[in-house]
């Protein structure tokens, strides 16, 4: 009994519990990844590959419920069904009032689309999904060309594995991150678009010469990027707004500094922030600083410091046994009050690796994100790096910013957008 009790139902992680009172039409929090390939997609393979994905990841069948003190994930019986893309990206995935799976798979033209709620795993873990997602439609759209050798996805994680809790793992009752003041952190303002409309402005780019300039700062492609959108940002900043810092929340997967195989969320983020108050705009002097931030904060001792904090706030007593109605006002004035400190958020999810075998049939991964201000997802594939913009802003001079300093520097840009012209070209 006790069994088939523990396969029905599993607590959402420390990271997910963030997301159910925080989800609205304003910000979703569903993110996207996309894999374009060189061929139009097949509906009818695509289903059959779903379906075989989705028996390695039997929490995908889950929905979410509300208990009396928390929200918790419950299996169901619901099959996802494949479906034409007909809905703006990131759309609402999560209304409490309807019974329905955290994912949907939509494919247009050549491009499969996962879109994801966030309380059901990271972008990691999403990534994990799709790649066996995309693998899966290939051997079967190409069989022939597999016959004897299947190729396999370098995720050979147990079941037990993708479905461990790591926040609960490796949280210890060591050194715990101190509490800062709060302090207002520089906020993106202007005119919106109708009907909670989000934006995708993506540019693609050569990884290897994106790798070529950030090399010639002695940084990192993340820290090199963080530090053109601060300027890009700063670019648009009123004299008197710039009392405030430029900060930006950069996700971090735990995975790396932990040994996890977990396809939920095992993510945590830090704060990297510039002030151009007394600074000129130098592109130079700010990715100096972001080295030594990040230097200071990406650390085993001080995310595993962060992961005390926040997984032991969950564990206090008090905390425990206030019922789920009078948490939620506190969890929507925590996470305004988080917003405050932030002006952007940049998520890089780094290279999407695919095997050997099915490599030609890849076009590009690509990734966004919904938000009510302005975020940028990045990851690559083979040589092509994709940057993505989501904003729900009419403005694009902060996107207009960042793309014009990559093509300043000879690299060739290219750029879409899902509003207004489809696609256009700009070419250092």
């Amino acid at each position: 009994m006790k069994r088939t009790k523990s396969q029905s139902w599993k607590r959402l992680d420390n990271a997910a519990k963030i997301f159910p009172p925080n989800s609205n039409r304003h910000d979703t929090k569903v993110f996207r990844f996309s894999c374009g390939l060189k061929e139009t997609i097949n509906a009818d393979a695509l289903q059959i590959a779903l379906d075989k994905t989705i028996v390695d990841f039997p929490l995908y069948t889950s929905i979410i419920r509300k208990g009396l003190f928390w929200y918790y994930f419950e299996t169901t019986h619901l099959k996802p069904e494949v479906k034409p893309e007909s809905k703006l990206p990131c759309s609402v995935i999560y209304d409490e009032n309807i019974k329905s799976l955290l994912f949907e798979v939509t494919y247009y033209k050549n491009r499969i689309n996962l879109e994801i709620y966030h309380a059901l795993t990271d972008g990691a873990g999403a990534l994990q999904f799709l790649r066996t997602l995309v693998l899966h439609y290939l051997v079967i759209q190409h069989q022939e060309d597999f016959a004897g050798h299947l190729p396999s996805i370098d995720y050979d994680a147990s079941q037990t594995q993708r479905e461990a809790d790591s926040f609960k793992k490796y949280f210890d009752t060591g050194e715990i991150l101190k509490k800062k003041p709060i302090k207002k952190a520089y906020k993106i303002h202007g005119e919106k678009h109708e009907g909670y409309k989000l934006q995708v402005i993506n540019g693609s780019a050569s990884v290897k010469d994106v790798l070529r300039e950030a090399h010639k700062y002695n940084t990192t492609l993340t820290i090199f990027l963080c530090s053109i959108l601060i300027c890009a940002i700063g670019k648009e900043m009123s004299i008197r707004d710039r009392k405030y810092p430029i900060v930006l929340s950069v996700p971090v997967n735990l995975r790396t500094y932990f040994q996890s195989a977990s396809a939920r969320n095992f993510f945590s983020v830090i704060n990297i922030s510039h002030s151009f108050k007394d600074d000129e705009m130098s592109l130079a002097q700010v990715i100096q600083h972001l080295n030594e931030m990040f230097k200071q904060e990406l650390t085993t001792e001080h995310l595993q410091a962060r992961l005390n904090k926040l997984v032991s706030l969950e564990r206090n007593y008090a905390t425990r046994v206030v019922p789920l109605f009078l948490k939620k006002p506190t969890l929507r004035i925590a996470h305004r009050l988080t917003n405050k400190e932030i002006t952007s958020v940049l998520s890089n999810i780094g290279q999407v690796r695919m095997p050997k075998e099915v490599e030609d049939y890849i076009d590009s991964f690509d990734v966004c994100v919904s938000t009510n201000n302005i975020q940028v997802c990045v990851c690559s594939y083979k040589d092509k790096l994709s940057m993505s913009f989501t904003s729900p802003f009419i403005s694009t001079e902060v996107q207009k910013n960042f793309f014009r300093e990559l093509i300043a520097m000879g690299i060739d840009v290219t750029i879409a957008t899902n509003i207004g012209n489809e696609a256009k070209d700009q070419e250092g």
